[in-house]
C-alpha cells in the first residue's frame, strides 16, 4: 500500500467512525479506542497484515471491552490507569518489573494506586506467546485489548490522583480532554505514522510512554482553568441532543480556545497510541519466531480457555499483574 492510498483509507476510515461517534457521547471510549485499533492494523508488514486485516472489525469493535470490563470483572479497573502523583519524587524510581515493585509497596497498594504500566508489560508477554503457539484466535483477543490499554496510557489524566479535575474544581475536564475535543477537531488531525518498527525494550518503552504522558497533566488543567475563567459562565457550556437525549456539554467557543491553547497535544496523544500500539503487536510477533500465522491450524473462531474472563493459559514467568 503507497503512503497516497494509506493516507486516502485513513481519510475515509475516520468519516466512517466520525458517523458512529455521533450517537455516542463516549467519543474515546468508543470512537477513539476504535479508531486507534483500526489504524495500528494498516501499519503491519505483509506477514501480519492478513490475519489482522481479515480481523479488523473484530479488533476494532472489541476495542472497549475492557472498558466494559471495568465494572464486572474486579481487579480490571486498575488496568486502565497510574496515580503517578501518589508516589511523589520516588515515582521516577519506580521499579519497572512486577515482583520488584511489590517486594517494595505491596500489592494492595500497587493496586490501589492503578497498575497501567506492569499489566501491558504482563500483556506483552501474553500476546508474544500467543504469537509462538500459533493460536490466532488467541491473537486477535489480546492484541485488542493491547490497543485499549495502550491508549489509556498516552491519556495524562490516567496517570493522576486528579483524573476528572475533582481535587480543583474542574470536574469532567476528563470527559472534556479525551471526548469532546476529538469529537470536535479529529477531522483535521493527521494520524498516518507510517510502518512499524521493532521495539528493543518494551518495558522501557511502556514506562517512558508514561512519564511523558504525565508531564501533560499540569498543561491539561492549568490551561483549561485558564481559559473557563476567560469566557463568560453563561458561555462556557451548550447543550446538544445525544440519543435522544439532551446533554450539557463545553461550548464550541470554550472547546475552541482550550484546543487551541492545548497546540496540539489531544492529535500528538492519539497518533502516538496509533504508532506504539502497532510496533508493540509487530514486536511480539518478532519476538515469538516471525510465525507464519496464516498456516495455523487454529480456527478464527476457537476460543480458547479462560479467554472469556482473560485467565489465559500461557507462561507466566512472574505473577500476573
Amino acid at each position: 500500500m503507497t503512503m497516497t492510498r494509506s493516507c486516502a483509507c485513513a481519510f475515509l476510515l475516520f468519516f466512517l467512525f466520525r458517523y458512529e461517534a455521533s450517537s455516542s457521547p463516549f467519543l474515546w471510549g468508543f470512537w477513539a479506542h476504535k479508531f486507534i485499533n483500526r489504524m495500528a492494523v494498516y501499519r503491519l508488514p505483509p506477514p501480519m497484515a492478513p490475519l489482522f486485516k481479515k480481523n479488523i472489525d473484530i479488533i476494532s469493535e472489541n476495542a472497549v471491552n475492557p472498558d466494559r470490563r471495568r465494572y464486572s470483572v474486579v481487579g480490571e479497573a486498575e488496568k486502565h490507569y497510574i496515580d503517578l502523583d501518589a508516589y511523589g519524587d520516588s515515582a521516577a524510581f519506580l521499579p519497572r518489573d512486577w515482583n520488584g515493585a511489590v517486594r517494595k509497596f505491596g500489592e494492595d497498594s500497587l493496586r490501589k494506586h492503578g497498575i497501567a504500566p506492569w499489566h501491558l508489560q504482563q500483556h506483552v508477554r501474553r500476546l508474544t506467546e500467543a504469537f509462538r503457539l500459533k493460536n490466532r484466535s488467541l491473537i486477535i483477543k489480546l492484541a485488542t485489548d493491547m490497543g485499549h490499554y495502550v491508549a489509556d496510557i498516552h491519556v495524562p489524566l490516567h496517570t493522576t490522583r486528579n483524573y476528572n479535575g475533582q481535587l480543583t474544581g474542574q470536574e469532567g475536564i476528563h470527559a472534556f480532554w479525551e471526548s469532546r475535543l476529538p469529537e470536535l477537531y479529529a477531522e483535521n488531525y493527521d494520524l498516518w505514522t507510517g510502518a512499524v518498527r521493532y521495539i528493543e525494550d518494551p518495558a522501557e518503552t511502556i514506562w517512558e510512554t508514561v512519564f511523558r504522558t504525565h508531564a501533560g497533566c499540569d498543561s491539561v488543567l492549568q490551561l483549561e482553568k485558564k481559559i473557563s475563567k476567560g469566557i463568560p459562565k453563561d458561555r462556557l457550556y451548550s447543550h446538544e441532543v445525544r440519543n435522544n437525549i439532551i446533554v450539557k456539554l463545553q461550548s464550541g467557543e470554550f472547546a475552541g480556545k482550550y484546543h487551541k491553547e492545548l497546540d496540539g497535544q489531544v492529535e500528538r496523544q492519539m497518533k502516538a497510541a496509533i504508532r506504539l500500539t502497532g510496533d508493540l503487536w509487530y514486536t511480539c510477533w518478532v519476538d515469538a519466531g516471525q510465525p507464519e500465522l496464516e498456516t495455523s491450524e487454529t480456527s478464527y473462531e476457537d476460543d480458547p480457555p479462560g479467554a472469556a474472563s482473560g485467565t489465559l493459559p500461557l507462561v507466566r514467568p512472574e505473577p500476573d499483574p
